[in-house]
C-alpha cells in the first residue's frame, strides 16, 4: 500500500546562540493510509519537533517530507498553512478552545477560515459533534463542560475538515485515567471510519491502544513495531 506520509532522512537542527542542537538527526518512516500509530519518546527524544514536521507547522533542516504524494519540505509558510488546513486535523493536550465560543462555535472554526457559509458549518460542526457523542452540549462554552467534553469539542474541531490525518499530541495529558480511556475509545473509531490517526505520547500504557509504536530516542528512531497485543477499548465496552 502507498504511504500517505513518507519522510526519508529527515533532520531538524536549531540555532541556539552559538551551540546547534540536533533535535532530529536522521529519520526515515512510511505511515500507510488509515493507520493508526503512535509516536513515543522521552523529554528531548525528537518526538515533538518530528510530529511540528508531519503537521506541518515547520519545516526540516534536511531531507524530504512526502504528504499525500505532495512534497511539502521545502514550502513556503503560506503553502505549508493551505496543507494544514486540507490534509490534517490537530488535537491538543490542553484542548486550544476559544472561552467566549460554544461548543458549535468552536467546531465550526476551521471552517471560517476555510471561507464556508455559517449554515454549512453549522451543519458540519454539528455532524462533527454528534461523532463524538456531544450533540447535546452544542451551546455550552468550554468553562461549563467537563475536561473529557473539552477534548470531545477539540476532536471534534479536528474532524469538522474531514481530513486525512488526525495528529493527536498527549491528548490525554490534562485528563484522568477513566477519561483518558473514553478518549482512546473515540480515536479508536476515527481510525476504524477510515482516518489515518497519530498519537504523539509519553505514556506507555496510552500507546498500547495503537496499532503500531515508533519509539524516538536522541532524535532518531530506536524502535518502530507493530503492536502485537493493542488494548481495544471499543471490544472491552461490548462485553
Amino acid at each position: 500500500m502507498k504511504p500517505i506520509i513518507s519522510v526519508k532522512e529527515l533532520r531538524k537542527t536549531y540555532i541556539m546562540g552559538t551551540e546547534k542542537v540536533h533535535a532530529l538527526q536522521s529519520i526515515t518512516l512510511d505511515i500507510v493510509k488509515n493507520e493508526y500509530l503512535a509516536l513515543m519518546g522521552a523529554s528531548g527524544s525528537g518526538k515533538s519537533t518530528l510530529m511540528n514536521l508531519l503537521g506541518c507547522l515547520d519545516t526540516p533542516t534536511s531531507g524530504e517530507y512526502f504528504l499525500n504524494d505532495t512534497n511539502v519540505s521545502t514550502m513556503s509558510d503560506s503553502e505549508l498553512a493551505e496543507i494544514r488546513n486540507k490534509e490534517i486535523g490537530f488535537v491538543f493536550q490542553t484542548f486550544n478552545l476559544l472561552p467566549r465560543l460554544t461548543a458549535l462555535e468552536n467546531v465550526g472554526l476551521p471552517l471560517v477560515y476555510a471561507g464556508i457559509g455559517k449554515s454549512k458549518r453549522n451543519e458540519m460542526a454539528m455532524e462533527a459533534l454528534e461523532a463524538v457523542g456531544l450533540a447535546d452540549r452544542v451551546t455550552h462554552k468550554p468553562n461549563e463542560l467537563s475536561g473529557g467534553q473539552r477534548q470531545r469539542v477539540a476532536i471534534a474541531r479536528a474532524l469538522v475538515n474531514k481530513p486525512s490525518i488526525i495528529l493527536a499530541d498527549e491528548p490525554t495529558g490534562n485528563l484522568d485515567s477513566k477519561t483518558s480511556i473514553e478518549i482512546m475509545g473515540i480515536f479508536e473509531e476515527i481510525h476504524q471510519n477510515g482516518n489515518t490517526v497519530i498519537i504523539v505520547t509519553h505514556e506507555n500504557d496510552i500507546a498500547q491502544f495503537t496499532h503500531r509504536i515508533v519509539r524516538l530516542r536522541d532524535g532518531l528512531v530506536e524502535w518502530d513495531k507493530i503492536n502485537e497485543n493493542v488494548m481495544s477499548v471499543l471490544s472491552r465496552s461490548a462485553e
